[in-house]
Parts: C-alpha cells; structure tokens; sequence
C-alpha cells in the first residue's frame, strides 16, 4: 500500500476533497469513502471522509486506521469496476476482527469512485 498523503507544514492533515480534485486533474482514478453511520465506539464521527487513487495513495481517514486497509482495497476495486458500495465493520463482523475493529462499535463506509 502507498504512503499517505504528507500532512500540511502546521501538521494538519490535508482537505480530502481538494485532493481528490487535484488527483482528477492529474488524470488519476480516484475513490471517496464516507462514514455513513456509527454505532458504539467509533474514531471517526459520521461525514469522516478519506479519498484514494488508483495506486492506494490516500489522504484523510474513516477510522484512525483500522479499518482504513479494506477500505482502500475496496476503493481500489470501485475504481476499477465503477461501482460503489457500502461497507459494514462491526464486532459482529469477522472482518471487523481481521482489520483490527476491536473497539466494540460499528462503523458504516459508503465508497463510491469519482467519475470525469
């Protein structure tokens, strides 16, 4: 997977959106995932945005991380088929458990790929 997107020189982390814009401008395919829905603990409130491209470069976050891997590769995949999805991770999940949603909550992702 690629490295995130480097954070802004007051160490902030970069708008998500403006860098998915300037991605699409740059001619690369580009996914954005939402929060649509938590449920318990939760690192990320709903509206919580990450974007990537098509080579797993991304900026902004969904979950502080543990969930953000199969968020990308579904992203990845959105690219690819032009398809969104909704992605559920729970402690009901056994995904969840793979990706490290430990936390007792659920969490909701829309992904949806950017089109011209």
């Amino acid at each position: 997977m690629a490295e995130p997107q480097q954070l802004r020189p007051d160490g902030s982390d970069p708008d998500p959106l403006a860098v998915a814009e300037r991605w699409c401008e740059e001619g690369r395919g580009v996914a954005v995932a939402t929060v649509i829905s938590t449920w318990g603990s939760s690192p990320r409130p709903v509206g919580s945005q990450l974007v990537l491209d098509e080579d797993g470069r991304f900026a902004g976050s969904v979950s502080g991380g543990c969930i953000e891997g199969a968020v990308i590769a579904e992203g990845i995949e959105a690219i690819r088929d032009g398809r969104p999805r909704v992605l559920d991770f729970g402690v009901s999940n056994e995904r969840a458990w793979e990706v490290g949603l430990t936390c007792g909550g659920k969490v909701r992702v829309y992904v949806e790929p950017v089109e011209d």
